[in-house]
């Protein structure tokens, strides 16, 4: 199935008196890169999160958010900084005599302290971190199965275009190896032509054995029979790798495409005929229309 490198899903689960909402996004990138924004205390997670995604995101830039939630006591802890609330409390004190400010230390004001009051998530146990992680788990597969659905769906469409236009290029191609021949014979005609008008004017006749030695010149330098042929297997090629199933094949198609856009150029540098040029146009606009949706596939 060819996947697009562009998608979107989000996935959450509820279960142990815990919340957990994942989502993966992506767009397209050279090679493979996954960003995991997670709480902190949850980092003994993010190297199983990782291989997870991995599996199904070879290329592409990932960013996967995950947030959680708890409504259970066991998860948080809530201390109090004995020492440092003293200090303070005698700190505010000495203020208020120095000053003969009206108002006495409150609890609030203590409490309002950051330093004071510390809530921390509770350390994991063993059966704490097998419930995170099935709650986790839970959310990132729903995530991943939306995100795969998307980038499955818009793959579909990507494969369907780059087929059109492969069947344009396979015209082109039959059109251009109709028409190469026929430059040749045009150019000897218009050569034997010109000489012939030439020395008819001081009254010799044709060297027929240089006029076919320099047709024969003109043919092998404007032969284009081989670039047609490697093009022709190319697109083949092509239909083959968009076919396969169970494998990216991004990278593949973009040297492919490489490759195609190498022939054309070569086709096109051999070209001193209009109606060829014109066509060979048509061919590099197709490759190269092919070279911008190829950067979509992962």
């Amino acid at each position: 199935m060819i996947r697009s490198m562009t998608g979107y899903g989000r996935g959450e689960c509820l279960s142990h008196d815990r919340r957990f909402k994942v989502e993966v996004k992506s767009v397209n990138h050279r090679y493979g890169d996954i960003s995991i924004k997670l709480p902190r205390f949850l980092n003994p997670f993010e190297d199983a999160v990782r291989k997870r995604l991995a599996k199904d995101i070879q290329r592409g830039k990932a960013d996967v958010f995950i947030h959680f939630e708890t409504f259970t006591e066991r998860d948080i802890r809530v201390t109090v900084n004995a020492a440092f609330a003293d200090a303070y409390e005698h700190a505010l004190r000495d203020l208020s005599s120095r000053y003969i400010l009206p108002d006495g230390v409150t609890l609030s004001m203590l409490a309002a302290h950051p330093d004071i009051i510390n809530v921390e998530k509770d350390s994991m146990d063993d059966a704490t971190r097998i419930e995170l992680w099935d709650t986790l788990s839970t959310a990132l597969e729903q995530a991943l199965l939306r995100f795969n659905a998307m980038r499955e769906a818009e793959g579909g469409a990507l494969k369907r275009d780059l087929l059109e236009k492969r069947e344009k290029i396979r015209a082109l191609l039959s059109k251009i190896a109709e028409r190469a021949p026929a430059v040749t014979e045009e150019y000897a005609a218009r050569l034997r032509e010109r000489v012939a008008e030439t020395l008819a004017q001081v009254g010799l006749a044709p060297d027929e054995g240089r006029l076919l030695t320099e047709i024969a010149v003109f043919a092998d330098r404007s032969c284009i029979d081989e670039e047609i042929t490697r093009l022709g297997s190319h697109i083949g090629q092509m239909g083959e790798i968009l076919a396969a199933e169970g494998e990216t094949v991004g990278r593949k198609l973009d040297f492919l495409v490489q490759e195609l856009n190498r022939e054309a150029n070569t086709i096109g540098s051999k070209s001193s005929d209009a109606a060829l040029t014109k066509l060979v146009v048509e061919l590099k606009s197709e490759v190269e229309k092919i070279r911008e949706q190829v950067q979509n596939i992962e």
